[in-house]
């Protein structure tokens, strides 16, 4: 039989190899952490390589993803579709091994770390939707949701401050299924942490409500095990298992200190470490007894057969349960859904509201909620700000999971990350909502659904200076041009209700990204529509309202200012004027040639844009000689209607600009 220590060696030759061919990479992690890897992946993970999708699998994620070789080995070694060959080209152009683990590359990926602290985050949104999905479908004797999700983290990712935020609500919300691994190594890329670290993180994780077992040593087999069957036995906390580990074990000369970190041994070095390892094989070459070793194929298999016959009886006994269940975890919305959404837009559009988007937002999820009990809100404190809470809505506890809605407190990033890790888990979809400035706190967490082309929905309220008087620091200016230039993100700021009910289908129903929803403080009028053009607010951009003939100038508008844009064409009625109403850029530039010459004929160079926003991400659509009014400065104190007159965001200023133009 195949020692441990021979199993975990595997590890270490695969990781410091295909560094070194790299001729760069993170080797020291790996090496450091490969014992534990080993003792969680061959006694305790439940996972099927042959189909890394089987939905009650357990998730394993690696915070600190600089150390992705050890995620790649361990894939390679137990069985995925990763050859010896992907690890050969690891962070090579086009691998399946890029330097830090990327979610849809290679199977068994389970989301894109490297961004310290957030696979923390994501794992604690992956453990909070497993047992938020558990307490909505087991029921007694039918246990079909029961998986772990178990995380690697270190040094950096306990010194970013998503990791306070995210833990501290794991512990609150009685997550006893997320067990955390602290590789309690000493050193970071600057050298030995006690310089700049020195927290108690026993304590710290205590306080939290975490079950925490200390001194660990990381590299003894039993002790490992001994602390995982600890974790496993307490459902009531999530654990924190604090290993004391070597960075780069093995490496004669470079272990235990910051030169193994973040760059390759060197030959002579690899050349040590094997001898050292008694470790006899070439690089990449694994011995046919560790591969049987460390394979999980057949162990897979047979796990996912018994969950296959657990989830028959369930369905036998819960047809309904067990249809809706396959439903919400293969991502497909209800049937009926896209037409009733659409009949909500009509009704909009034939009520004629005056109300703020945020609150025709709330009226829309009032609408959409009962619809859709994959919905898994929330808001970063603040709800009864954004108006997030709908109708239908039941808190999640720590005793009671079976709810529909999170109290994230004030944790943006946090909350940002989780919905990342609700939506990667599958089974729901998750919005939640800040004011739009606090975006600014979550911002990486953004990018990285965008980057991993998940369905979260970001809902951002008091989206301008319309917000008033709450001032400059609360009064977003570059924000939502940060958010449009983010590549794969849809970005809408609807100008009244039915734009606002647009923009909530468009998020719901798109499956490769994310949306922000812009949404405004201050209430805004309604716009008349034919049906023509409610159906075409779904393209991005529109002819909201037009004029006879070509157009000698066109207004591009969104949110609060389009209604500026209509009062403004009213005024110029003795010139040709068209108005277009675009609560979406990046969907409108999606749209065939044609659309968008039918919309911005090329010929019309007089254009002016209004939005109370930063004007410089309106130049792609007026032209360098166009006019843009908007924000080039941050606000002030003061009521909303007043400010606008300060900045020369006004029905005047559009007119003067028309005017100059033509």
């Amino acid at each position: 039989m195949t020692s441990r220590t021979e199993l975990a060696n595997a590890i270490r030759a695969l990781s410091m190899d295909a560094v070194q061919k790299a001729k760069s990479g993170h080797p020291g992690a790996p090496m450091g952490m490969a014992d534990i890897a080993e003792v969680l992946w061959n006694d305790y993970l439940k996972h099927n390589p042959s189909n890394p999708e089987w939905a009650d699998r357990d998730r394993f994620i690696l915070s600190n993803g600089h150390g992705s070789m050890l995620i790649y080995s361990l894939l390679h070694l137990s069985g995925y579709d990763l050859s010896i060959d992907d690890l050969k080209n690891f962070r090579q152009l086009h691998s399946k091994t890029p330097g830090h683990p990327e979610y849809g590359y290679a199977p068994g990926i389970e989301t894109t770390t490297g961004p310290l602290g957030q696979g923390i985050a994501n794992g604690v949104g992956m453990a909070l939707a497993e047992k938020v999905l558990a307490g909505q479908f087991n029921r007694d004797g039918h246990n079909i949701v029961d998986h772990n999700t178990y995380v690697f983290m270190g040094d950096g990712c306990m010194m970013e401050g998503i990791s306070h935020e995210a833990c501290s609500l794991a512990g609150t919300l009685g997550l006893g299924k997320l067990i955390a691994f602290y590789d309690d190594n000493g050193i970071s890329i600057d050298g030995e942490v006690e310089g700049w670290f020195t927290d108690d993180t026993v304590k710290r994780f205590e306080s939290y409500g975490w079950q925490v077992i200390p001194r660990v040593n990381g590299h003894d087999a039993e002790e490992i095990k001994q602390a995982i069957e600890t974790a496993r036995a307490n459902s009531e906390q999530p654990t924190l298992i604090c290993c004391k580990t070597i960075i780069g074990f093995g490496s004669p000369n470079k272990e235990g200190k910051e030169e193994c970190h973040g760059a390759p041994l060197g030959d002579d070095e690899i050349a040590l470490t094997r001898e050292r390892l008694g470790w006899k094989h070439g690089a990449f070459e694994i011995p046919e007894n560790v591969y049987a070793g460390w394979s999980a194929k057949e162990k897979g298999a047979a796990a996912e057969s018994a969950w296959d016959q657990k989830f028959a009886a369930y369905a036998a006994a819960y047809p309904e349960l067990a249809a809706e269940y396959k439903r919400r975890i293969a991502g497909e919305l209800p049937a009926d859904f896209a037409a009733q959404a659409q009949a909500y837009i009509d009704e909009c559009q034939a009520k004629g509201e005056v109300v703020a988007s945020r609150k025709a937002s709330q009226n829309t999820l009032n609408a959409f909620g009962p619809m859709l009990p994959e919905f898994l809100g929330g808001s970063a404190d603040l709800a009864g700000s954004n108006l997030t809470l709908w109708k239908g809505c039941q808190g999640v506890s720590e005793t009671d999971a079976s709810g529909n809605y999170i109290f994230y407190g004030v944790r943006e990033f946090a909350m940002s990350a989780m919905m990342n890790g609700i939506a990667l888990h599958k089974g729901f979809v998750p919005y939640g909502a800040t004011f739009l400035m606090f975006m600014e706190y979550a911002r990486n967490a953004v990018r990285m659904a965008a980057l991993m082309k998940q369905r979260s929905i970001f809902v951002y309220t008091h989206d301008s200076i319309g917000l008033g008087e709450d001032g400059p620091t609360h009064q977003p200016v570059e924000q939502v041009a940060n958010l449009r230039n983010t590549p794969n993100l849809e970005t809408w700021r609807p100008c009244d209700t039915v734009e606002s009910a647009t923009s909530w289908k468009a998020a719901i129903e798109r499956k490769d990204g994310p949306s922000a929803l812009i949404f405004s403080r201050q209430n805004l009028p309604h716009q008349t529509r034919d049906a023509a053009q409610v159906a075409a607010i779904a393209k991005g951009g529109y002819i909201l309202k037009d004029c006879a003939g070509t157009p000698d100038a066109i207004i591009i508008a969104t949110g609060s200012e389009v209604s500026l844009a209509v009062e403004a064409a009213e005024q110029l009625a003795g010139k040709n004027v068209r108005v277009v109403s675009m609560p979406c850029a990046e969907v409108f530039c999606k749209q065939d040639a044609a659309y968008i010459e039918s919309v911005l004929p090329a010929s019309v160079s007089a254009r002016v844009a209004v939005e109370a926003l930063h004007k410089d991400y309106w130049y792609k659509f007026v032209g360098l000689n166009g006019k843009i009014i908007g924000m080039d400065t941050f606000g002030e104190s003061a009521p909303a209607g007043e400010l606008f007159k300060e900045f020369g965001i006004t029905t005047d200023a559009v007119v003067a600009a028309v005017n100059s133009l033509i």
